[in-house]
């Protein structure tokens, strides 16, 4: 009998950020990135990949925090599972979920880019882009202006990337496009490094074979 692999199913964007130390003997599944703004749909197509690879995985580590609710209620027959406890994937850039309320207590209106953010081409920028293409620049605006308007900063996480000046250009001018002020922070590999290698402690969640990931195991005693 062949040993079970360690899978991980996240998001492109995530995985664009831990390829660089993944572990060769690590697997994993991408998952559409655009999926986040359709939470039902999400947990649908992660319970249909979890149900299809937990015979051969275990453990089987989903790279999302609670993301609107989408890993409640998801379970693994033969696997143990793991998720981080947290929000969402902006507190694995910043290390940890009281690093991302700090940010967001500094500034509530941010909106965050990263490298895994850039290379997918899932950010607002791009996203209006498209609109414009599709519906003109008049509609476009109009667009942006609802969907901006509790908005006043865009953050570029930087996880100390070797080609960090590219990233920040694109930053720069994500946020001249935008309408928002620009600010650099600084993010951390860390809580992503204990998501792909362990130890898995009292920032994750982690429910055994057969039983359900549920909302309660997100508050911390």
């Amino acid at each position: 009998m062949n040993p079970k692999t360690c899978q991980i199913i996240a998001c492109e964007t995530v995985i664009n950020e831990i390829l660089d130390f993944m572990p060769p003997d690590v697997q994993y599944q991408s998952i559409e990135p655009g999926l986040h703004l359709q939470p039902e749909k999400l947990k649908s197509v992660l319970q249909k990949t979890i149900d299809k690879i937990t015979a051969d995985a275990d453990p089987i580590i989903l790279g999302y925090g609670l993301c609107s609710m989408a890993v409640i209620g998801l379970r693994a027959a033969k696997s143990t599972l793991v998720v981080p406890r947290i929000d969402d994937c902006i507190a694995m850039l910043l290390g940890s979920q009281k690093n991302y309320k700090a940010q967001l207590r500094i500034n509530p209106g941010t909106y965050f880019l990263s490298k895994g953010w850039i290379e997918s081409g899932i950010n607002l920028v791009e996203e209006f882009r498209k609109t414009e293409a599709r519906y003109g620049k008049r509609r476009a605006d109009i667009v942006k202006a609802l969907m901006l308007k509790n908005y006043s900063r865009l953050a570029f996480i930087n996880l100390g990337y070797r080609n960090a000046e590219s990233y920040r250009k694109f930053s720069r001018q994500a946020a001249e496009e935008l309408g928002l002020n620009y600010e650099e922070i600084e993010g951390t590999t860390r809580l992503l490094r204990r998501m792909v290698k362990g130890p898995w402690n009292d920032e994750f969640v982690v429910a055994p074979p057969g039983q359900a990931i549920q909302l309660q195991d997100f508050r911390k005693e």
